[in-house]
């Protein structure tokens, strides 16, 4: 595209009081307006901007979808017996499935992309509820008005953070060996993993020679920014020897600050700072005075550090 045809575009896309295809939806949805309201099919009805809201575990609930590899955690119904079990992934990324003792697992890796993973998961748990053992669950259209995940389950979550994938393989009888061909294949792509105790929502991760600690904060986003750049600026944010604070990244709503560390360091050796420094975040997070300098530059520097770990 020559000069001219460049500027002509922009000029096309920039119309007073129009939105160009390619800028922000000012729904909030974070597509641009092409993807969302700009395009033929317009938005999800149900898009929620932080779906897990109001849930106990929100934050650990978004690393299980986000980015812990194997995990499951028991889910109690309100009004059912049933026996619930939510996984990060079940076998073939399925949505959920009905086991033959009719044990419902549900699947929390699942892109539906209908606007609110939270109606999603809720959707897909009632059609599970109401089928038969055996049977294979997900959803082929957008279901619409209807409960969320958080009208439908009760109490906290018990996570249990696995090496792999051997959780699919309970109870099942593998005959012919195909299950274990799977397993094998899957826990090859597993990152090992540790939940950090004593602190919600802390993950360690190694990835190849690298090793990160991804931690979910379920506060308001410029609260959080704001005394993530107070400790940053006095030094407080290194957690041991060689590591430091990268960056971070959104997730359903929430930010998710990203440590990297000496390979070799663990997840033991980063349990302790890491509690401390909980401790000194939720101190610095009720300071309301205004930033200094220093602290607005490291504010700044750290809002531009936007990542992608996997």
């Amino acid at each position: 595209m020559g000069k001219k045809s460049r500027v002509k575009a922009r000029s096309v896309e920039s119309t007073p009081g129009e939105v160009g295809p390619r800028q922000p939806c000012p729904c909030g949805s974070g597509r641009r307006y092409k993807s969302c309201h700009g395009s033929a099919s317009g938005a999800p009805a149900t898009w929620s901007a932080r779906p897990f809201e109001g849930l106990p575990d929100e934050a650990d609930l978004i690393a299980l979808r986000e980015f812990v590899p194997a995990a499951t955690a028991p889910l109690k119904v309100k009004g059912s017996d049933r026996t619930v079990k939510l996984a990060t992934l079940l076998p073939g990324a399925a949505p959920a499935l009905v086991r033959d003792n009719g044990t419902i697992w549900l699947g929390l890796q699942v892109q539906h992309a209908y606007g609110d993973p939270s109606r999603d998961l809720a959707a897909v748990l009632e059609l599970a509820l109401e089928a038969e053992p055996g049977t294979l669950v997900g959803l082929t259209a957008d279901p619409g008005d209807g409960p969320r995940l958080q009208d439908l389950i009760d109490g906290d979550l018990d996570i249990t953070v696995h090496d792999g994938f051997d959780y699919w393989a309970e109870d099942l009888d593998d005959p012919d060996g195909s299950m274990a061909a799977v397993l094998e294949q899957a826990n090859a792509a597993a990152s090992p993993t540790v939940r950090l105790d004593g602190v919600g929502s802390a993950y360690w991760t190694a990835m190849g020679e690298r090793e990160f600690l991804r931690w979910v904060r379920p506060e308001d986003e410029d609260t959080l920014l704001d005394a993530l750049a107070r400790l940053h600026a006095a030094g407080k944010d290194t957690l041991v020897d060689g590591g430091r604070l990268i960056g971070m990244f959104r997730a359903h709503g929430v930010l998710v600050p990203v440590w990297e560390f000496p390979f070799g360091t663990g997840a033991e050796a980063i349990a302790g700072p890491v509690a401390e420094l909980d401790a000194l975040l939720t101190e610095t997070l009720a300071d309301t005075s205004p930033l200094s300098t220093e602290e607005r530059a490291s504010r700044a520097g750290l809002a531009s550090r936007q990542l992608t770990v996997r």
